[in-house]
């Protein structure tokens, strides 16, 4: 069953990548980096803090460090646990699809997903009550994450597992930060 599943995501890698081509390399590897990522960031946290507050935001920019943090610990437990090669390394692979970057790290699960997931569905959680098109910010995780297939070093499988683990770990915090933080 399992080889099945690996072997459905090498498939899905080689038609998702194989929609690239050189003409739009450079456009993808600015978009993997974070940096590029900082005016939405600022957005974002002056849009949260205009509506809770220097307090209030003060404690979102430490749960978002906590959260960064443990999920950056949890995507480098499962690289180091399950050492899957990434597709730019992988020997099956690394001959037939597009390889725009390298990387010597693990594949298995994709810090990038994970981070821009979850620190997307803490900030959604807090500007949905505010703003009526807070939900367009998920387009960002599913850009940020998609540049990682386009240049060769997750698998979709990768990035999938990344939301799970971001989704999972955004809600709790959200919940937690509601209920105790952002109390009227």
């Amino acid at each position: 069953m399992l080889e099945k599943v690996i072997e459905l995501d090498k498939k899905a890698l080689v038609f998702l990548n194989g929609l690239g081509s050189n003409s739009f390399d450079g456009f993808w590897l600015v978009i993997t980096n974070q940096f590029t990522w900082l005016p939405l960031y600022f957005l974002v946290f002056y849009l949260i803090q205009k509506k809770i507050g220097w307090k209030n935001f003060g404690y979102y920019l430490l749960f978002t460090t906590f959260l960064i943090l443990i999920c950056d610990q949890t995507a480098n437990l499962f690289k180091n646990h399950f050492q899957r090669l990434r597709p730019c390394n992988d020997e099956e692979l690394k001959h037939i699809i597009r390889i725009v970057k390298t990387s010597p790290a693990y594949s298995f699960f994709s810090g990038h997903a994970v981070n821009s997931m979850v620190t997307t569905v803490f900030a959604f959680s807090i500007l949905r009550k505010y703003y009526k098109y807070s939900f367009i910010l998920f387009l960002f995780p599913l850009v940020f994450a998609f540049s990682r297939i386009y240049l060769g070093l997750h698998f979709p499988g990768d990035i999938v597992t990344g939301y799970f683990f971001g989704i999972v770990y955004g809600g709790i915090i959200s919940i937690v930060f509601r209920k105790y933080i952002l109390v009227k």
